[in-house]
Formats: C-alpha cells, sequence, structure tokens
C-alpha cells in the first residue's frame, strides 16, 4: 500500500520529530489538566498534503491531536492579539491563559507582540520547541522553506519549556547574502524589479492576515477617514500600501517567512523586508524579538542615534 503523506512526513524527518511531538503532547495535557493554561495553541492535521493546520484545544484529552512535523510552518503567534484583545492598557475583563508551541520565529513574534502591549508575559505560556527547519512539497518531495535555511534562531529566545535541543545549529545559508547581492545592481534595476512584482499584487491582504505583528482591528489602508489611499489595484496604490506595510515592519519582522508563502501571487515580499532587517541591524545593532522590555529602534530615539539619512539619503 502507497503510505499517507502523514507517513511520508515521518519517515522522511525520523525518529526525533515523533519524540518532540510525544514531548509537546504531553506537556499540552499537563498544562491544561493542571488549569496553568485553559487554551494551548499548537499544529494539527491537514486536508492539504504538505501542510498542517492550527488548533487550539481546551480539553487536556484533547492534547493527542497534536503533531509535529517538517510543515509546521504557520506562526501560531499570529492568534495571540485575538485572544488577547488588543491594547492591554484599555481591556477591562480578564485574560485567558494561553499556551503556545513556539519554534525559534514563533518565539521572537510573541516577544514583539509582548514588547507591544499587545500580549501579557504572565498570561503566556511557551513551549519553545528547537525547529530543525520546516518544508514544503516541490514535485511531491519536502523541500526546506528558504526563510529556515537562513534563520539564526531555531529555538526561541524566551519560554517557559523548552523542548529539543537549545544548542541546535542555525541554518548555513548567510542571512543576507541574498539581499546584498540584489542591492548591488543598480537602483534604476532593483526598483524595476520591484515594481514589477507589487504589479501583480491583486490586494487580497494575505500577507497582512498572516503576518504575526500586524495585529491592528483596523489598517490604514482601509480607513476612510482619514483615507489615506485608494483600494484599487492600479499600481501606485498598490505600492503605496507595501510600502506602508513594509515600513511598518522595519525592526518589527522577525522573517518567519509567512506573508511570502500565503501570497497567492508569488511576490518576493521577504526580499523587501529582508532589506529593512539589514538595515535596522547594521543601523542600530537590532534584531525583532530577541529580548524582553526591548522597543524596536523607529520607536525609541536615543541622541547617539545615526542622522545622516536624514539629511544625506
Amino acid at each position: 500500500m502507497v503510505p499517507s503523506w502523514q507517513e511520508r512526513t515521518c519517515e522522511s524527518v525520523g525518529v526525533k520529530t515523533e519524540e518532540i511531538e510525544k514531548q509537546l503532547r504531553k506537556a499540552a495535557e499537563r498544562l491544561l489538566r493542571e488549569k496553568k493554561v485553559d487554551l494551548f495553541i499548537g499544529y494539527g492535521p491537514s486536508t492539504v498534503p504538505g501542510r498542517t493546520s492550527p488548533v487550539f484545544i481546551t480539553d487536556p484529552k484533547d492534547a493527542e491531536k497534536l503533531i509535529w512535523n517538517e510543515f509546521c510552518s504557520i506562526n501560531l503567534a499570529n492568534y495571540l492579539p485575538r485572544y488577547f484583545g488588543g491594547d492591554l492598557n484599555n481591556r477591562k475583563s480578564s485574560l485567558p491563559n494561553v499556551g503556545l508551541a513556539a519554534k525559534g520565529c514563533d518565539g521572537r513574534a510573541a516577544v514583539v507582540l509582548i514588547n507591544e502591549n499587545q500580549v501579557p508575559r504572565q498570561n503566556l505560556y511557551i513551549v519553545g520547541i528547537s525547529c530543525e527547519g520546516m518544508a514544503e512539497l516541490i514535485n511531491g518531495k519536502p523541500e526546506k522553506l528558504e526563510n529556515c535555511r537562513e534563520c539564526s534562531y531555531p529555538a526561541p529566545p524566551v519560554y517557559d519549556e523548552l523542548i529539543g535541543d537549545k544548542k541546535i545549529s542555525p541554518g548555513k545559508t548567510p542571512r543576507f547574502k541574498r539581499i546584498e547581492e540584489f542591492r548591488k545592481k543598480p537602483v534604476e534595476k532593483r526598483w524595476e524589479y520591484f515594481q514589477r512584482e507589487m504589479s501583480k499584487c491583486i490586494r487580497c491582504y494575505a500577507c497582512r492576515q498572516v503576518c504575526p505583528t500586524c495585529y491592528c482591528r483596523e489598517c490604514f489602508t482601509e480607513e476612510t477617514r482619514p483615507r489615506w489611499q485608494g483600494v484599487s489595484s492600479e499600481v501606485s496604490e498598490v505600492i503605496y500600501y507595501h510600502l506602508g506595510r513594509l515600513f511598518h515592519q522595519a525592526g518589527r519582522c522577525v522573517d518567519c517567512g509567512s506573508c511570502s508563502r500565503a501570497c497567492p501571487v508569488g511576490i518576493d515580499l521577504r526580499l523587501f523586508l529582508q532589506g529593512l532587517a539589514k538595515d535596522v541591524k547594521d543601523l542600530y545593532d537590532y534584531e525583532a524579538g530577541l529580548a524582553l522590555d526591548q522597543s524596536p529602534p523607529l520607536a525609541v530615539f536615543k541622541p547617539d542615534d545615526l542622522q545622516g539619512f536624514i539629511t544625506e539619503p
């Protein structure tokens, strides 16, 4: 009998993955049974080959629904603001306690949300997982995702318990190699590529919806008072939307790659986000989501910040 795609997945990743899954289920069951969390967010099976689906568990018995394999690429931190309801300073009702299965990028996104007052640290229990990289099916075979090949932080920087090896090796491909090669091209060629990519956009907003740090209840692009822009697919309006979203991610993007994978027309969003991440790293020695109580550089002012970009762009 030909094995199902789930069975092929287990064969391709081996016993270590099965052990992580076993420990994850035990952790979720224990946390729910001991009432340390009211809800546990993790991964479950999907009807689509090479994919998984998020699962939201409230009964300890349902911890058996949790799975872990090389297709757990969804950034689960995306769901946290929905349970905590936005700005915590204005929250009146009591908050749930939430458990989260977190890879390195999920954990970094959670830290960004905590630092931006969208998630209360005391109400979030992070079960960190040392991740060896996620994959997607290419011609029926698993192929490691580009952002995973370049990942510098396979384990979450902040966690309450960790499953797997804390010292797992990062990705082997230099993180900023592609953007460095891209920036060697003349500015006219770079702008031409940007316009060509953005002209594909159909304004579905999938990139925004899957991004864990795009949590605004009303996006600037849909505001009518004031109206910042139109909502047509005219290229100038599309570019305005993407430039606004990209710069909102400066110092906040954790390079999970969700936006690029969600895009139905294959826009190369990650390349441009990498450019901003590199600039923030070079100018301010800052990377998103690595430490609690640390605001992104564009949200704070320091007297010794570089100012040359103002007068000498």
